[in-house]
């Protein structure tokens, strides 16, 4: 082949060495507009992952590095006066200047065409006269703008101000300095990279930075290689005691905002992204050079194992996407924490460690149980003590009182239709449904949405408190709850709206009903999405009626015996569309602003509370965003969410979209914890209400690691409790948890020990003579010590 790649960074380096492995009659040319010694950063750090494919594709590579590395285990978070240690984690981290000398050595080798202080000919040039255009040219890819139209590229620049710097001072271990300063929370991330320094990153939030008087040099253009030194003076000052004495180091050193860099595709004919140029990671989850050269040893194997340029390129992206998708998502989690960080700054140094260690979702409480166990006990152990309880256990098993209501532990069966009533009569379906998820073990089970109305049902097979038979109905169910188990039930009271009049979801989710249908209402007559039906303006006569439904509809679910109401204002459903400027166009005072759009559900909420019994709690379920541009927004779920505590909500039930077809939701694993954790921080806590989490939530440790975090009181599972009606007891035995918050029913008890399966539980013999000495030394705690290290030459 013959091979053009523009940009002389470790990903394009690194591609070009693979390739004459595989084949040295690769004709190979790189161009570098910067010279070979100018190198921008200090330190890279890789995964031991990432490490171990290195050593199998290039062992001469691998030998270099590893001589390099700095390599420890602890990371140091200071916070609040205090530093808390964290062990096991396991980092290796090089000096970006000597990776880049390698991977130039170790190309010039192998008969790379090296051309640095070239710039390098036109890209269709190239594209006519190589077989492959590797476009490795960095976050600015010139090649990525020209072909634009092809790539789809999206760049999303984010709030936070940081600056790549470095120090000359060694640090032991991975470093989080988290600083309230008198402008607001600043914060470093620190790591040694070699014997003689490490990488000083200063990150906090525009806001701050401006406070700051950062913003002095922001109109100032410096040039390549030029840094900020008005700014990083002042960063030694601000610093100093962390400093403690040693020397700020600057490497073409300025303020920066992150950008996430996303590409709808990778390629353009024979041009290929790879690296910062097809996808970007925030620094705080990894490196990018980490990710660059991770793409080179990808691509080069595809082409490797495939006939021809097209197909390679086609299996490169198919096989890589998805791993940059999964780390791209924890990296955005990662971000986004980072830049809410200030509504952290209250929290007691060892929950906020355990916070910012599971920032991102991928870490848990039991990953850092198998890293750091007394970490993971001292968590516990906090977290105990925080909710004043006497009791260590598994956060989900601690209990909680949401109003005057007290629940054994957090876990909430999620309110999910079941469309399986008859004129709004809950069945035996209904009772087998939600009595088995009671006597699953669950603190609280929620009904579905129980419809206030005849037209205010979703589909005919929706649930209602419209009639006495539908209560009496009711109150059989919750009797059989309160008289089987130790679970609370609460009743989701809410009106379809302009999403009514559909079909069961198996026959047609949001379909139209073609006959047997009644007519949908809303706060405008807008459709919810194309081939649904036009719903009819409510007037405020309407509007009245609606609010008499909930009040009657609230009254009988008294006379059943429901231990909570929730008021459902979320998912497109009818509060949730005059909450919504997607589907909200009035202009009288129930629309326009947020104000106007929280008027009816107010009214409508302040009603339920009058009606419902003082000492039982009323929560809401709001959507927390619309997931589409010009809908409400995290920043509006605070409005709303102050709102509803504001009238004696006594918790919001966090959950998002689902507001119009055309959403754009940003799936993942428990992808909307950050919203509730929002509104948990800035507006439910401090008022003394309860935030409950929902949303691809699966296990049991995403559960604790949720509780742990602070970021919400309880979480609600939908799913995870159709896959296993006593998913809640399960948890308690794999956890083995024995306790009031997990309680077997009498005629259950026999199974509450996992059964033996096939051969797992095997007990093996003893088949050697002598016992391998158990090592001394403790492995959870590996700190950074520097020593004196020659570079070894590099071998052929």
């Amino acid at each position: 082949m013959k091979i053009a790649i523009v940009g002389g960074g470790p990903g394009g380096l690194y591609f070009a060495a693979l390739m004459k492995q595989l084949d040295p009659s690769h004709k190979i040319t790189l161009w570098e507009r910067n010279a070979a010694s100018d190198t921008f950063g200090f330190g890279v750090v890789f995964s031991d992952e990432t490490l171990g494919g290195i050593g199998n594709a290039d062992a001469v590579v691998a030998e270099y590095m590893g001589r390099r590395f700095a390599r420890w285990s602890d990371i140091d978070i200071h916070f609040g006066g205090e530093t808390v240690t964290v062990g096991g984690q396991g980092f290796a981290a090089m000096s970006r200047k000597e990776l880049l000398e390698l991977l130039q050595r170790r190309c010039a080798e192998l008969g790379v065409d090296l051309r640095f202080q070239t710039v390098a000919p036109p890209v269709e040039e190239l594209e006519a006269n190589y077989d492959l255009v590797l476009a490795a040219d960095g976050i600015n890819s010139q090649i990525r703008a020209k072909y634009a139209d092809s790539f789809t590229p999206s760049l999303d620049l984010r709030p936070n101000k940081f600056m790549w710097l470095g120090t000359d001072q060694v640090f032991e271990a991975f470093k989080f300095f988290v600083k309230e300063t008198e402008w607001g929370v600043m914060q470093i991330h620190g790591y040694p990279y070699s014997d003689e320094g490490s990488t000083f990153i200063v990150e906090m939030h525009e806001d701050v930075w401006r406070a700051a008087g950062f913003d002095e040099t922001a109109s100032d253009v410096l040039p390549p290689g030029v840094s900020d030194e008005k700014a990083i003076a002042k960063i030694r000052t601000i610093f100093e005691e962390e400093l403690d004495g040693y020397e700020v180091l600057s490497n073409n050193s300025k303020w920066i905002n992150f950008t996430t860099v996303r590409n709808e595709s990778w390629r353009h004919n024979n041009v290929v992204l790879l690296g910062d140029a097809a996808h970007t990671a925030h620094f705080s989850i990894g490196s990018g050079t980490k990710l660059a050269m991770e793409d080179s040893l990808a691509l080069a194997a595809c082409l490797h194992e495939h006939p021809d340029v097209e197909s390679a390129l086609s299996a490169y992206e198919a096989e890589r996407r998805p791993v940059v998708a999964s780390t791209q998502r924890a990296a955005q989690a990662s971000l986004e924490w980072f830049e809410r960080i200030a509504q952290y700054k209250e929290q007691d140094p060892t929950q906020f460690a355990f916070n910012l260690l599971t920032r991102s979702r991928r870490i848990t409480q039991e990953n850092l149980r198998l890293r750091d166990p007394e970490f993971a006990d001292a968590v516990d152990r906090n977290f105990a003590e925080s909710q004043g309880l006497t009791e260590t256990a598994p956060a989900m098993f601690q209990p909680f009182r949401i109003g005057g209501l007290e629940l054994k532990n957090r876990i909430v069966v999620s309110p999910m239709d079941m469309y399986s009533a008859v004129d709004g009569v809950p069945g035996d379906f209904h009772k087998v449904h939600l009595g088995s998820k009671a006597l699953g073990g669950a603190g609280l089970v929620m009904t579905e949405m129980v419809c206030v109305s005849k037209s205010g049902r979703i589909t005919p097979g929706c649930t209602g408190l419209y009639t006495d038979t539908q209560r009496d109905s009711w109150k059989e169910i919750v009797d059989f709850v309160h008289a089987n188990s130790t679970a609370k039930i609460g009743a989701q009271l809410g009106h379809s709206g302009r999403k009514g009049s559909t079909k069961l979801m198996w026959e047609g989710i949001d379909e139209p009903l073609a006959s047997g249908n009644w007519q949908a209402v809303g706060p405008t007559a807008l459709p919810y999405g194309p081939g649904n039906k036009t719903p009819v303006e409510l007037d405020h006569a309407g509007m009245a009626a609606i609010k008499a439904e909930f009040v009657a509809a609230t009254l009988r679910a008294e006379e059943a015996g429901f231990d909570l109401l929730e008021v459902h204002a979320a998912h497109g459903y009818l509060l949730s569309s005059f909450l919504s400027p997607v589907s909200n166009r009035r202009t009288d005072a129930y629309g326009g602003s947020m104000e106007n759009r929280l008027r009816f559900p107010l009214e409508v909420f302040d009603a339920v509370r009058a009606a419902w019994p003082a000492s039982k709690p009323v929560t809401v379920r709001i959507s927390a965003t619309d997931w589409i541009e010009g809908g409400n927004t995290s920043d509006d779920s605070l409005d709303i969410a102050r709102a509803f505590v504001a009238h004696g909500a006594a918790g919001i039930d966090v959950s998002t979209g689902q507001v119009a077809k055309e959403e754009q939701p940003a799936f993942g694993r428990s992808y909307q914890t950050p919203f509730a954790d929002r509104i948990r921080q800035e507006v439910a806590a401090p008022a003394g209400a309860a935030v409950i989490a929902v949303g691809a939530i699966s296990s049991y440790d995403d559960v604790n690691s949720i509780l742990l975090a602070g970021r919400a009181d309880l979480v609600a599972l939908g799913r995870t409790h159709l896959y296993d009606a006593q998913w809640t007891l399960h948890a308690a035995a794999e956890q083995e948890y024995q306790g009031p918050g997990a309680q077997w029913v009498p005629q259950f008890r026999a199974g509450r020990r996992k059964p033996p399966s096939s051969r797992t539980d095997a007990v093996r013999p003893r088949l050697s003579l002598l016992k391998e000495r158990e090592s001394d030394a403790d492995n959870t705690h590996l700190r950074w010590t520097p020593r004196a290290v020659s570079a070894p030459a590099l071998a052929n």
